[in-house]
């Protein structure tokens, strides 16, 4: 009878948050009411692997991990299965989310386990997952329970896959499935992974210019990934089924450069045996990405920019013109605008080719971003080098937040292969490798907005009774650490070493107000 009141209540919940703003977190949050559990989560399917939308109880890096399904013998299983999936306490398969529960400290693995497969008549949407530390913990829902649980949950999550397609996509039929699981989506380095704000600004830049046949000027520092966001420019463009051709201006010899641009008939030059295509022919109908730009000679300057304002290139060794319809974006961590101004950088080609710039913003301004790159980051580095399972414990992930990161995304992808190394050579016989903040070799930086905030408190404390000194640095660091562990109370509390009831306690006298975790 409570199950079925449960199941009623579910019901009425599921479709009053449909069209709310966090609709796949309230539909954890809801189904946790029937299925409470130390650690739960909702994945939706992307090609061959699954993809959080939202979790509860897991480390926050599990939002940026994308997990293969066929290197998951449980997330395999239940992506296979019709109904609901529960494994045994001393089921031998291993556990995706070993070691990443916030409920515990240390490596404890996962005892129970239950999985609902998501499915929209026979395509399979996505999964439900839940683990709990008590071997027993699901052993009392009954079968129809779980079977009225998990079409109530896969027709909300059908609509709910629907209106986000919808509001990102209106002007595409497609359902958000199919968008979900294209091939070019789907591979490593397609995705551009990042919740926060100036993150969500550049991907509506993103999808807006792509629109357009504009070409766009793409700025950023060393290591941003200015080539994945001209990747992610054409494949949302027109263009996508058409070519993507890539060429670095910055490794093109000046001899070469034009033949390399427009290509070469046979025996135009010492050494041209045969004829060739240039990187224009070759990208005819679709995008060409010029990187580094800035360092492109200005003899070439000029031709490229007649190839802009008309379509037209001249095959070296040949008289006869031929047109092509090709998109350029560009990109440079140069400052053009002050090349152009020491005439090393042509003022017509810059103004041709920044008709729409985008600027890809550092990593230390990104706010809590970080945490999903590592978490996207751990999961590559794990297949490559063959562990079960990798980690990154609370201390290193707090490191990596205290870093300014000069080398951006790309310092921070090479930070993590190397912490993994010597995580693994230090704990090979362990099943889950975790990543410490040893491992890491960084030395703990403040960013410039975090430093100015900080000088401002402590000038601020100098001028305070020595009491509200201390309590408005108690604050400061509170609040700071709640957000870095998700507002989770026991990891911030182990964080700061102190009881989680003293920390709740603290914090209450402190007028600290946190919004509840699911």
């Amino acid at each position: 009878m409570n199950q079925q009141f449960n199941l009623t209540q579910v019901a009425l919940e599921l479709a009053q948050s449909t069209l709310h703003e966090h609709s796949f977190d309230q539909l954890l949050a809801t189904v946790e009411r029937v299925i409470p559990s130390d650690a739960s989560a909702l994945l939706v399917m992307q090609g061959e692997q699954l993809k959080p939308l939202a979790i509860k109880g897991l480390m926050p890096d599990s939002l940026g991990r994308r997990f293969k399904i066929a290197e998951h013998p449980r997330l395999k299983a239940i992506c296979s299965a019709s109904h609901a999936l529960q494994f045994a306490h001393d089921c031998p398969l291993p556990d995706p989310y070993d070691g990443l529960l916030l409920a515990k400290t240390g490596d404890v693995p996962v005892h129970a386990c239950l999985g609902l497969p998501l499915y929209d008549k026979n395509a399979l949407l996505g999964v439900l997952t839940f683990d709990s530390l008590n071997a027993n913990a699901f052993s009392s829902i009954s079968t129809d329970t779980l079977s009225t649980l998990q079409t109530l949950c896969s027709a909300h999550f059908k609509t709910a896959l629907e209106l986000a397609h919808y509001k990102h996509h209106a002007q595409h039929s497609s359902a958000l499935v199919q968008e979900l699981t294209r091939d070019a989506l789907t591979r490593d380095g397609g995705e551009i992974i990042g919740q926060s704000p100036v993150m969500q600004t550049l991907k509506n830049e993103i999808k807006l210019v792509a629109a357009s046949n504009f070409s766009v000027l793409v700025l950023g520092e060393t290591g941003v990934g200015k080539e994945l966001v001209a990747r992610n420019i054409h494949l949302n463009s027109a263009r996508k089924n058409q070519p993507l051709i890539h060429l670095n201006c910055a490794s093109l010899p000046e001899n070469l450069a034009e033949s390399e641009f427009f290509g070469h008939a046979k025996g135009s030059f010492t050494g041209a045996q045969n004829a060739r295509q240039g990187k224009f022919q070759l990208a005819d109908g679709g995008t060409l990405f010029l990187d580094e730009i800035g360092e492109l000679p200005l003899a070439m300057q000029s031709k490229l920019l007649r190839v802009l304002q008309s379509g037209e290139i001249q095959t070296v060794g040949e008289d006869t013109p031929k047109y092509v319809d090709v998109r350029v974006v560009a990109a440079t961590n140069r400052d053009l605008k002050h090349e152009v101004a020491q005439g090393r950088f042509r003022a017509d080609l810059y103004h041709r080719l920044s008709v729409y710039p985008i600027t890809v913003p550092p990593l230390n301004k990104r706010e809590h971003d970080i945490t999903l790159l590592a978490g996207y980051f751990i999961e590559q580095t794990a297949r490559k080098l063959g562990i079960k399972q990798l980690k990154l414990s609370t201390e290193a992930q707090a490191l990596l937040h205290q870093y300014s990161w000069p080398g951006n995304v790309r310092e921070l992808e090479h930070v993590i292969s190397r912490s993994a190394l010597k995580a693994k050579q230090s704990q090979w016989q362990n099943p889950i490798v975790t990543i410490t903040s040893k491992h890491c070799d960084l030395t703990p930086q403040l960013s410039n907005t975090e430093q100015v905030s900080t000088q401002s408190t402590v000038n601020s404390a100098f001028n305070q009774p020595l009491k509200q000194a201390v309590e408005s640095l108690q604050f400061k660091v509170i609040t700071e650490q709640l957000k870095l562990h998700n507002y989770n109370w026991a990891a911030t509390a182990r964080m700061l070493e102190l009881d989680r009831a003293n920390l709740v306690r603290l914090a209450k006298r402190l007028g600290i107000k946190v919004k509840k975790t699911i």
